[in-house]
């Protein structure tokens, strides 16, 4: 739309600005096409203009309420934008962290949806994945997050979002973590799949949210592609 945000479905603004705010920084990042760049600009100042005073974002382009959710895709959103070239104020990057880390239930090692509610797989993905790509990859909250994530992998609930998540936070990690985390899932994966002919898809199956092929299929090709480095995020 001419103000920079992407039109509505189903009163999630800002989940559909988000994710397709980062499309196009990558876009931009490997094309430096300027006509993109204004555009770019424009859904990058929605973003910035919509962080609340705790740091975070939730469905609305205004700042009020938070969770971790909303957050993380317009914490990624700003990390590609920066990473393509583009003014991103350091404040608002270490607002957003401010905000994630205070999502984190200290008992389990884990990320609620906001501060002090219920820890998850899902949620402790998007989070370490969030600080991770603002650059926290010591902070001792991404290695409690990441071995919560590991000791769960078969949680039920948000199940496809969090494997999305799950998947480049671990390879972040690194090390014997990715190793065992992917091969469990490449296992989960592989088993899940169903063949029709020359065609490969994957039904929707234990998750708590109304998803059709198409979706399950994109996030589970884009973790089983993540050691080919495909994503420009992700190369090393």
């Amino acid at each position: 739309q001419p103000d920079g945000l992407f039109t509505n479905i189903g009163g999630h603004y800002m989940y559909n600005h988000g994710i397709a705010t980062i499309a196009l920084a990558e876009l931009y990042g490997e094309t430096r096409d300027d006509t993109l760049r204004p555009k770019l600009e424009r859904l990058i100042g929605i973003i910035l203009s919509s962080q609340n005073n705790k740091g975070g974002w939730r469905y609305s382009p205004r700042p009020s309420d938070a969770d971790i959710s909303v957050t993380v895709m317009q914490v990624v959103a700003l990390r590609a934008a920066l990473n393509s070239g583009l003014a991103v104020p350091p404040e608002a990057i270490d607002r957003a962290v401010e905000y994630v880390r205070s999502c984190y239930i200290a008992d389990k090692g884990a990320f609620g949806y906001q501060p002090g509610k219920k820890p998850g797989t899902s949620r402790t993905s998007a989070a370490i994945y969030a600080l991770q790509v603002c650059g926290q990859y010591d902070d001792p909250k991404v290695a409690a997050g990441s071995d919560y994530i590991l000791n769960h992998m078969t949680d039920n609930e948000w199940w496809t979002y969090g494997v999305f998540y799950a998947a480049p936070a671990q390879f972040m990690v690194g090390g014997d973590t990715w190793k065992t985390w992917y091969g469990k899932m490449k296992s989960i994966l592989l088993e899940r799949v169903t063949f029709e002919g020359d065609v490969a898809y994957w039904p929707p199956k234990n998750d708590r949210q109304d998803l059709g092929p198409v979706f399950t299929t994109a996030v589970y090709t884009h973790v089983l592609a993540m050691p080919m480095h495909f994503v420009p995020l992700y190369q090393r």
